[in-house]
This record gives structure tokens, C-alpha cells and sequence, in this order.
């Protein structure tokens, strides 16, 4: 069995690495949506309180005590976003003449008038795993992997009116968290998780409006270091609170900053960039109301107001050579849920929630088509032996109205003076279809009980 525990844990890592190195990246900068398929037909309603099973331990690592013997799961998700950015008003430039500086449409100086066109793509495929190793009747040891961060915008037309703001940007993460979990009594468990998160990103611009112009990439990549901690409170039978907080990690990317006419850069110069991603906070409450029903809420907070100016620097020297300003808001997630046991095998689940997005109409930019958000969501769980059981899981999320407006205060337009000269006002109707699966496994005998025995034993 241990034999068989060692290469399971392997191989749950290597296939979630190479799939989130490969395609673990969707429309939007944070993948909640990734994480679990029973969650996601609940809306991830008392995630923290491990009402969406397994997948609570990548919010609240001391749900891992809610899972009994020896346990695996993985996760399988895809994700279709939609978000196409039509200009609102005549895309201008102000160029120099003889007579002074004067603005013309964009045609004029040899730019496009078009929109973007979907900025999404064909999707992308998110995967997570999670084990649960129950050592003693108070102990468990376990992994989570997952990618908690990722964006793929490539617009339809590579040449359209806001190029010089964005013409692709590909951010990937793979999370891997050792995760252990401490049940104090019967109402009290604790938890922690060492974060271990690969984080890459590459953007790409043009570096004028017209249809040869050479583009502008930055990338970079590392690895750095962060933390999970957790309580679940049960204060009456059926009553189940959880709280947890995730670090922020601060990702130290080292990179170049290359200009390209073709096959070969003109300039290539070493570059790095410190970013610190948002730490959060997570509540939720699972309630059960009868035999056959259980109620779950669920709140999150995310600190994205810390992401703000990332200056770009050339590694030999120091010298700043850009920045990527954000100017993000704080966001909230306000979740709602309700599972229905139709028979000793089935569950059903409906879900609701609502999402304060960190992006609004001064800081929005073209890559990303964000917005508040609602989401509704549906799934169900079957029991398929005493062993294996499946999820699945499907969300719609309906996203309000998104506006760039590049008018000459904007993020982007305040650290670069030269794209002042560019006016670009857009709006996109985006929507989600999200669909995700999930098998978890037992690997142990439910009827055997784990011993009773200290975690530390004195001779």
C-alpha cells in the first residue's frame, strides 16, 4: 500500500504539472473556477467550511480532517470565455505635421478601425488534484496542485485599433501545496499549506498603429514561496464554520524585454519584475437541514489592491525601463448554495453567487474583459462503489457590460506619455460557460478504522 500511495502522489503531480504548464490558463487573472467540480456546481458556496469537498482544501487546508482513511481526487475543467471589444467611438492619434501636433483618425497615420474580435480563443482546459492521508484519528497529511492564477488573450485580429496597448498576454501558474491538517477535538481542526507556485507571463504589444509594426514582448518566469492557514469550527451537530487565509506571494520573475522586426530581435535586454499576488480571506458556514438537504454560504475577500505598479528593470543595471500598471480594486465574492440527497447514491446541487470584480472602467484593460459578475450553477455527485465516486459541474457566468477607455488617464497611458497620443473607447458583453468533472478515490477500506494512537510516542 505505501508502495502504491508514493506513486499515486507522483503521478497526481506530474499529470496536473504538465496539463497546467500546457493549457491552465483562461480569460480572467484568477482561476477559482478551476479548482473543483463539486465546488463549481455549487458556486463554491462553503468552500471554506468544506462544503464543496476535497476542493476546500485549496481555500481551507484544515478541511483535509472532513476526509476519513486515504483519499484522492482530480479535477478536470474547461473553460470557454467570450469578450469582444468593439470600439465605441473613432479610434484618433495625434501625430506630428509642419504645423503642429493634430489628430487624425487612426486610418490616417495607417492603423486599423477594428475591434478586437473575441479575445478568449477556444478556451482552456484547467486541471487540480487533492490527497488526504489520515495517519492517526487526529492527523492527516496531504497534496494539493492546481493552477489559482492564469490568463490567455489573443484577440482575432492580431491588427486592430488598440494594438499598442495589448495585442496578447499569457500568464500560467502551477500551484503545489503539502498541505497538513490537525483535528484538535470534535468541534475544533486546524490546518497548513506551504504554496509552491511557478508563475510565467508573457505580453506582447505593437510599438505603433500600423499594420507592420514591430512588436513588444515582455516575459519572465520563477518560482517562489507562500502559505495556506485554516480553522473548521463545529459548534453544534450539522453545523459546520470555516476560515481561512492565503499569503500573498511575492514572484520575483526574471525575463527579457525584446522589440522584433521578424525571425530575428533587434534588441533583446535581461529584465526583471517583483509581483506580489493577492493574499484573501474565505468564510463559510454548511448547514444541514434534514437527512436529505444541506445548505452552504460563503464569502471571499481578495486583496488586489496590493496590485498596483510593477516597475520593469534592466537586470545588469537596475534602471526602471517600464512599468505594467494595474491600479486594481479589492474584490468580494458573495456565494450561496443547496444540495438535495435524492437517494443513498445521487446528489444534486444548485448554486449562486456574485463577484465585486478588481477591474472597473478606469483600469480595464485590453486584454482582459472583467467585470462584476454572477454566476449560476448546477451539478451532481454519484456514488458509484464504496470506493470511487464522480462529480460533475457546470456555471454559467453572465459578466455586466466592460469598457476600455484609453483616453489619456489611464493606467497604461499615465506610465507611457507616447500612448497619450492614442484615444480608444471599446466595449465588450462578455460571458463564461464553464463544465468540470471529477473522480475521487478511496484508496483505503471505508469499514476499517485508523487507529487511535499519539502523533508523538515517548519511549
Amino acid at each position: 500500500m505505501k508502495s502504491l500511495l508514493k506513486l499515486t502522489t507522483a503521478a497526481t503531480v506530474s499529470l496536473s504539472a504538465l496539463l497546467a504548464a500546457g493549457a491552465a490558463s483562461a480569460s480572467s487573472f484568477a482561476i477559482r473556477s478551476g479548482q473543483s467540480a463539486e465546488g463549481l456546481g455549487m458556486a463554491y458556496a462553503g468552500a471554506a467550511s468544506g462544503g464543496i469537498g476535497m476542493g476546500a482544501m485549496a481555500w481551507n487546508p484544515a478541511t483535509i480532517t472532513m476526509f476519513p482513511g486515504r483519499n484522492s481526487q482530480w479535477n478536470f475543467t474547461y473553460l470557454y470565455a467570450n469578450g469582444d471589444y468593439k470600439p465605441t467611438s473613432p479610434t484618433t492619434v495625434t501625430v506630428p505635421t509642419p504645423l503642429g501636433p493634430r489628430t487624425v483618425p487612426i486610418q490616417a497615420a495607417g492603423g486599423s478601425p477594428l475591434g478586437t474580435g473575441n479575445i478568449g480563443g477556444d478556451g482552456a482546459f484547467i486541471p487540480a488534484s487533492y490527497s488526504a492521508w489520515q495517519l492517526t484519528d487526529r492527523f492527516w497529511i496531504g497534496l494539493t496542485t492546481g493552477a489559482p492564477f492564469g490568463l490567455r488573450s489573443k484577440p482575432e485580429n492580431q491588427v486592430h485599433a488598440a494594438q499598442t496597448f495589448g495585442r496578447s498576454a499569457k500568464v500560467r501558474t502551477i500551484n503545489v501545496a503539502p498541505t497538513i491538517g490537525y483535528k484538535v477535538n470534535d468541534w475544533l481542526s486546524v490546518g497548513a499549506a506551504l504554496q509552491v507556485q511557478y508563475f510565467s507571463a508573457s505580453l506582447k504589444q505593437a510599438a505603433g498603429v500600423a499594420a507592420n509594426a514591430a512588436p513588444v514582448i515582455i516575459e519572465g518566469d520563477t518560482i517562489d514561496f507562500g502559505y495556506r492557514l485554516g480553522v473548521t469550527l463545529t459548534p453544534f451537530d450539522g453545523t459546520t464554520i470555516g476560515l481561512a487565509y492565503r499569503s500573498s506571494v511575492r514572484q520575483t520573475l526574471e525575463g527579457t524585454l525584446r522589440t522584433a522586426t521578424g525571425p530575428t530581435p533587434t534588441a533583446v535586454i535581461p529584465v526583471k519584475a517583483n509581483l506580489n499576488l493577492p493574499d484573501s480571506v474565505v468564510f463559510g458556514v454548511s448547514q444541514v437541514i434534514n437527512e436529505q438537504w444541506q445548505a452552504h454560504l460563503g464569502v471571499e475577500w481578495t486583496n488586489w489592491s496590493r496590485f498596483r505598479n510593477i516597475p520593469v528593470v534592466a537586470q545588469a543595471s537596475g534602471v526602471p525601463l517600464t512599468s505594467l500598471n494595474f491600479q486594481y480594486d479589492d474584490s468580494w465574492y458573495f456565494s450561496a448554495g443547496l444540495e438535495y440527497k435524492y437517494n443513498r447514491d445521487l446528489t444534486l446541487r444548485a448554486g449562486v453567487a456574485y463577484e465585486l470584480s478588481a477591474v472597473n472602467d478606469y483600469n480595464r484593460q485590453i486584454f482582459i474583459s472583467d467585470n462584476d459578475r454572477l454566476w449560476l450553477s448546477a451539478g451532481a455527485s454519484y456514488q458509484l462503489n464504496e470506493k470511487l465516486k464522480l462529480d460533475l459541474g457546470y456555471t454559467y457566468i453572465h459578466v455586466n457590460s466592460a469598457k476600455v477607455n484609453y483616453t489619456g488617464n489611464h493606467p497604461q497611458q499615465v506610465v507611457n506619455p507616447a500612448l497619450r497620443a492614442i484615444s480608444y473607447t471599446a466595449k465588450a458583453e462578455p460571458y463564461i460557460h464553464i463544465v468540470s468533472a471529477a473522480l475521487t478515490y478511496r484508496w483505503d477500506t471505508p469499514t476499517e478504522t485508523i487507529p487511535v494512537r499519539p502523533v508523538v510516542r515517548k519511549n
